[in-house]
């Protein structure tokens, strides 16, 4: 059996930790980069043939199996429903999209072309997370009253270069700094009822976008809770935290990046010693969420057949539509 083909669209920081998996559970064939220095640096790196315009690779490149797109946010949507118009299925970065109706486009395109559409979502395979959404699946913390999500991170205005911080690709810090935590909003506790934001940029006044912000929401399932989110954290990142408190147990996940059991107080339930996770992704000055894409390509790979943590396109659209509803809701 041959090994899987994949080729990256995109040769960024992101880029790299996707090439690294993919050594280990296929073949690298093309990447693609729109500036020539990048697309041959990672090419001659990684023994892949190098491409410079999308649409170039994919009339070329025959029996790929997966196409990676590591673009700016605003991109994804247009270079996913042509990998996939191409045969190819896709795992797309996150977010998946910055709008509804391209999210919508990218759905169509995959049934269309009846191949996978995933978005990574890797924050779902922390061993504190795993352990939080395990308890509300068998529902051992009873009835959920409210939530509180924490994210306080650092973005010095050194990391707002190229498209980083502009509305057209960027979209704001929810889609590229904070999606993970709207997602796992959403999987852990469902779809949101009612949404109450303030939305400031308090310290970028170079970008186009929010920098910190305050929402108030009401789930379906009843439940209360609060977003606070900030970029500013004095120059490091301080917090990602998940608070859930319930009729039979409070849990809070914690650390900086959603990497710590901090509390667990849950019925008739002991909790387990978790295996440590992985570091968070390195930037140089400034640090990501956590490392797990080694999770993701166990799990797009078939080497795992047991997780339910991969995210779904319609969980990306999800998380696009909650995340858009709130920039709404602050106008």
């Amino acid at each position: 059996m041959r090994p899987l083909n994949f080729i990256i669209i995109g040769c960024g920081h992101i880029a790299q930790r996707h090439a690294l998996q993919i050594a280990k559970h296929g073949q690298l064939v093309a990447v693609c980069d729109v500036v020539k220095t990048k697309a041959d640096l990672f090419s001659e790196q990684y023994n892949a043939t190098p491409y410079y315009d999308i649409d170039v690779l994919l009339s070329l490149e025959k029996n790929i199996e997966w196409a990676i797109i590591c673009t700016p946010n605003g991109l994804h949507a247009a270079h996913s429903i042509k990998a996939l118009q191409a045969g190819c299925n896709v795992l797309c970065e996150k977010p998946l999209c910055i709008n509804i109706s391209d999210g919508e486009a990218m759905l169509n395109a995959a049934q269309k072309a009846a191949r996978h559409l995933f978005v990574v979502k890797q924050n779902r395979y922390n061993p504190p997370v795993q352990l939080v959404k395990q308890l509300l699946d068998k529902q051992l913390l009873g009835k959920i009253f409210s939530f509180q999500l924490n994210c306080f991170w650092n973005r010095p205005a050194a990391y707002y270069t190229n498209w980083k911080g502009t509305k057209q690709l960027d979209g704001g810090v929810l889609f590229t700094q904070f999606s993970h935590f709207i997602d796992l909003l959403y999987w852990m506790l469902g779809d949101v009822l009612k949404v109450h934001a303030v939305i400031k940029n308090c310290n970028h006044p170079q970008i186009e976008i929010d920098d910190s912000g305050v929402v108030l929401l009401e789930m379906q399932n009843g439940s209360t809770g609060a977003l606070n989110y900030s970029v500013n954290s004095f120059e490091k990142n301080m917090e990602g935290s998940f608070t859930l408190i319930g009729e039979k147990g409070a849990v809070k996940i914690g650390g900086q990046y959603l990497n710590e059991l901090e509390y667990c107080n849950v019925h008739n339930f002991e909790a387990p010693v978790l295996e440590k996770g992985n570091e968070a992704n390195s930037y140089g000055f400034y640090q990501g969420s956590m490392s797990n894409h080694d999770k993701v390509y166990e799990h797009l790979s078939g080497a795992d057949s047991t997780s339910t943590a991969l995210a779904s396109a319609a969980d990306g659209v999800k998380t696009v539509e909650i995340i858009n509803r709130i920039y709404t809701a602050s106008q």
